[in-house]
């Protein structure tokens, strides 16, 4: 793994994915990475073996050295790691998304041929702070400041849950301006913070105790900082804009952290099932194993054409600020599908599954939190509900059907399931019934990706048999959206007590 050996302008992509693929693999066998996986963090050696083989180069422009910032070459680096082990996927989609690929776009040409040069050479980690403790995904209400103070930006504030925390070299930092009155500013400014320099670094005050993800540190940041004009990002409008675009594109690179891992669960279960004998027979000639290892091979279709298709858009030359309903339905389903599937390979693992040593159970933990952060998923299925109704409203129809048959994300799928969605929806509806339409929407959006994807070539057999499993989901979601009671919690539970009763 000598990184010297990685002359990376002239390998193709081919060779450069496979010895990564291939070391990656070596590594974590020598290492043990079911062991490595009980504890926090990772050895040093291992981090350096890692990063010789410069997995960053692919957010990096060709410019500095790297591999271009090719979606394709990014989702796969992702989806590698995520076959392995989804921390470690993680930790590179926070570098690629969250910070080298923002400093592509925006970045001050002054700095980005040193910052690039840390990453390439010395395996350098970037990472985004956007979330205050009283501040999660209402976050343009958040309370960090800067002021421009002689030359210098002064930014203050609390940060909290950024994943890479005391570990990071650089930082990217959200904060509100501050005018003379001292009244913050409704827009949003990002800052590179070098923690090279004496008047950049963060002060971590608390390590969180996460639950999952053992390899990554959270915590509780203090940020108290100076960094020159030159270390704020360059916005093409505003800084609203810029963070839509921001975490929409992330959004958009889910799937490449989820297409490995979903295909891990899939190939882990597939081989249980097929050694596990029960009485006369293997588990895989069960008919409930048959339709839950059918719906492990959905996911693995419905993923792929997610990833190709934000191949075709979600690069850093696309504006994807205006892309919320797809970014937002790529990053809950395929976030909601990942959690389902390591549920799937715990139960059909049986005892030995619900282990953290074991790769189910551990990625019960580990993909818990993809549900939650970046936007949880009921929020993103209520946006997606929110901006199909408002544009319904503006299309002038009432008929869900009609009106998908006419957006462009959805107009060949939709003629799948005509029949389920021959019905009209009244504005407003209640939240619950809203994260259900989002949820049916979301399928819908990704089978009218997969249709693309398999007009490309892709395997008829799992397109023909995912349109299937998506429509007997978007059945039951339909009925719960239908039939929805408004059944609130009561504040006084009355006589509940079991015991008075026997």
């Amino acid at each position: 793994m000598n990184a010297l050996a990685l002359d990376l302008p002239t390998d193709s992509y081919t060779e450069f994915l496979n010895r990564f693929k291939t070391s990656l693999s070596a590594l974590f066998q020598k290492e043990n990475i079911d062991q490595l996986s009980l504890s926090r963090g990772l050895p040093a050696n291992v981090w350096k073996e890692i990063f010789n083989l410069k997995p960053l180069s692919v957010a990096i422009p060709t410019e500095f050295g790297g591999r271009g910032v090719k979606v394709k070459e990014c989702l796969g680096i992702l989806s590698a790691a995520s076959y392995q082990s989804l921390p470690l996927s993680l930790t590179f989609g926070i570098n690629i998304a969250l910070f080298l690929e923002p400093l592509a776009k925006y970045g001050n040409e002054i700095i980005k041929g040193d910052i690039f040069k840390h990453f390439l050479d010395y395996g350098a980690m970037g990472g985004l702070m956007i979330t205050e403790p009283d501040y999660g995904s209402d976050a343009l209400n958040m309370r960090t400041q800067n002021q421009l103070i002689d030359n210098e930006y002064h930014v203050k504030g609390t940060k909290h849950w950024q994943g890479l925390t005391g570990l990071a070299n650089y930082w990217l930092i959200t904060s509100r301006n501050m005018n003379a009155e001292g009244n913050l500013a409704r827009d949003v400014d990002f800052f590179i913070a070098d923690t090279h320099q004496p008047n950049q670094n963060i002060e971590v005050t608390e390590y969180y105790d996460n639950a999952g993800l053992y390899m990554i540190p959270y915590g509780l940041n203090k940020v108290d900082i100076k960094v020159p004009e030159q270390n704020k990002l360059i916005p093409e409008s505003t800084g609203l804009k810029l963070m839509l675009d921001v975490l929409h594109r992330s959004r958009f690179q889910f799937p490449g952290m989820g297409m490995g891992f979903l295909k891990r669960m899939m190939d882990e279960a597939t081989t249980h099932c097929k050694e596990r004998i029960v009485g006369n027979s293997n588990l895989f000639s069960l008919d409930q194993v048959q339709f839950q290892l059918a719906k492990m091979q959905s996911f693995f279709t419905l993923c792929s054409a997610m990833c190709a298709k934000s191949c075709k858009v979600s690069g850093i030359d696309n504006d994807v600020s205006g892309s919320g309903i797809h970014a937002n339905s790529m990053k809950a389903l395929v976030t909601d599908m990942m959690q389902e599937a390591a549920q799937m390979l715990v139960q059909l693992s049986g005892g030995k599954g619900y282990r953290l040593s074991h790769i189910g159970g551990r990625g019960i933990m580990d993909s818990r939190p993809f549900q939650i952060f970046e936007g949880s998923n009921e929020m993103l299925y209520t946006q997606i509900s929110e901006g199909i109704l408002k544009d319904m409203k503006k299309k002038k129809t009432d008929n869900l059907g009609e009106y998908l048959a006419i957006n462009e994300l959805t107009v060949n799928a939709s003629k799948l399931y005509k029949k389920e969605f021959d019905f009209a929806i009244g504005s407003p509806i209640s939240q619950r019934k809203m994260i259900d339409l989002g949820k049916v929407i979301a399928r819908v959006v990704t089978v009218n990706d997969l249709l693309e994807l398999n007009n490309d070539g892709f395997s008829q057999q799992l397109t023909d048999n995912s349109i299937e499993m998506v429509r007997q989901e978007i059945v039951t979601l339909l009925a719960s959206l239908h039939h929805h009671q408004n059944i609130s919690a009561l504040e006084d539970l009355g006589n509940s007590d079991w015991m008075a009763f026997a």
